[in-house]
């Protein structure tokens, strides 16, 4: 077996197989911000896969998300069942709120794609791929120059990256699924002008 399939084997399950490590982890990232810019990925296969390079213009960063169901403020005053609920209901999943929240930090980068890493009763840890579009190494690579075409401008906004087609729908193709493409919002549109 290759070092990156041995890595793969670990991370199956991480508690079990490295748990002086996980916990020792987990106490530090705690004590951490909420972004961290970090120096080389933790689960270097993962990243690799998902198309990070050890180049210039590559920037990884750790982001923790709280867990837990989305609540509004607390409402004060009369309240209307119907569109005052006390809980948020969000069609976005925490790897994509980790992406936004990551992408803002480092508002000239690009997401390219994240993966999870731990997580514990109150947050969950992702890492973020992000690359900084407007790098010469990065122009100058034919497999990332797509990235500076305007059409992949704020990716995570209009959720084009994996976590964000996932919370929109699009892993699922056919029956069943044929509200979903072009976008939920474009079949409400059309339908509603017919």
């Amino acid at each position: 077996m290759g070092v990156y399939k041995y890595i793969k084997e670990l991370w199956k399950k991480p508690k079990k197989n490295m748990p002086e490590l996980w916990k020792q982890r987990l106490v530090t990232w705690r004590r951490e911000p909420v972004t961290v810019r970090i120096k080389r990925p933790t689960r270097l296969d993962k990243a690799r896969s998902l198309g990070y390079k050890a180049l210039q213009g590559f920037i990884l960063v750790r982001q923790r998300v709280t867990r837990g169901g989305r609540m509004r403020p607390l409402i004060k005053k009369g309240r209307r069942p119907k569109n005052k609920r006390q809980k948020k209901v969000v069609a976005k999943n925490y790897q994509r709120i980790s992406e936004e929240r990551a992408n803002k930090k480092y508002p000239n980068c690009e997401v390219l794609n994240s993966y999870w890493v731990a997580e514990d009763g109150n947050n969950i840890w992702y890492e973020i791929i992000l690359v900084d579009k407007h790098h010469p190494v990065i122009k100058s690579r034919k497999e990332l120059s797509w990235m500076h075409k305007p059409a992949h401008r704020n990716r995570v906004e209009r959720g084009l990256t994996s976590a964000g087609r996932k919370s929109r729908g699009l892993r699922n193709k056919g029956k069943g699924a044929e509200k979903v493409r072009p976008s939920l919002r474009a079949d409400s549109n059309k339908r509603r002008a017919h």
